[in-house]
This record gives C-alpha cells, structure tokens and sequence, in this order.
C-alpha cells in the first residue's frame, strides 16, 4: 500500500447537505425551517429552553457547599524543602516569610501548610501556620522541630 492509495472507507465521509438550493435538492425554500415562528428566523438561539417545560438544568438536583469565608493555604511538601536546604537558599530557623523569599512559595495566602510527601533528613525548626501530622513526624525523626501557629492544626 502506497500513500497514494489510501482511501476513507465507502460510507465514511458524506457531503454536506446544501440547504435553500431550489425545490430539487430536497431542503428547498424553508430550508427545513417549517414556516414563520422565531426558530425560522436567523439569529435565534433557544438554549436551554425546553417549550415551557421545567429545562433539564433545573430538574437536576444541587449539591454541594463552598463556603464563602473558607481558608486558602499555599501548600509546601518537605521534599521540596529539603532540596532548598541542600542548595543552601534556606539557612536557620525557617519561617513563612523565609519561605517567601527564597522563592519556595509565591505568597502566604492565609498561612503555608506543611505536608509531608518526599524525604526530609535536614535539622531544621520550622514554624508555619499549619502541618499535617506526618509532616511533623518526620520533621521530629529527621532531629527538627516542626511548629504550627494555627488554633485548629491537625
């Protein structure tokens, strides 16, 4: 087989049906329309409009809750960490403002949050808004201290 040669299968591929081209082509005059009414106009777009009927999107049942004042953390894993404090752009004790300006978040937010994926061997004493339990495991195995300043960490 040469490229020459390909083919689409017999079927595959149809014309596009040409409407309001005369009475022989099938879709002549009204073009498929019917007659008068708003769906006949152009420009008319009924979305979502079912004829009166209550529209799907409102049938559907809602779920769900966001809370409108819930907390946004700036999430930092300790194997990231621990590569800033192997390439020396985090020395001593490690705060969120230290965090900030070595580059290891973008901003606080409402606080950074420790957690603990990747591997954490330096002694450090970190202090941030919040940890997971993991995280200040390993922190304490690896001979630092993990402190959290928020009222509800985990």
């Amino acid at each position: 087989m040469k490229l020459n040669e390909l083919r689409d299968n017999p079927g595959a591929a149809q014309k596009k049906k040409r409407v309001a081209r005369g009475p022989g082509s099938g879709k002549g005059k009204t073009a498929g329309r019917g007659i008068k009414g708003q769906k006949s106009r152009s420009g008319v777009a009924i979305g979502g409009y079912e004829g009166g009927q209550m529209p799907l999107y409102q049938r559907l049942p809602k779920r769900g809750f966001n809370k409108p004042n819930q907390k946004k953390y700036a999430v930092i894993n300790l194997g990231i960490l621990q590569k800033f404090i192997d390439a020396k752009k985090l020395t001593g004790d490690i705060t969120e403002d230290s965090l900030v300006e070595a580059g290891v978040v973008r901003r606080k937010l409402d606080g950074v949050r420790v957690l603990a994926k990747g591997d954490f061997t330096a002694k450090a004493n970190i202090t941030v808004t919040g940890a997971s339990k993991s995280a200040i495991e390993a922190v304490e195995k690896a001979g630092g201290k993990l402190t959290t300043t928020a009222a509800a960490a985990e």
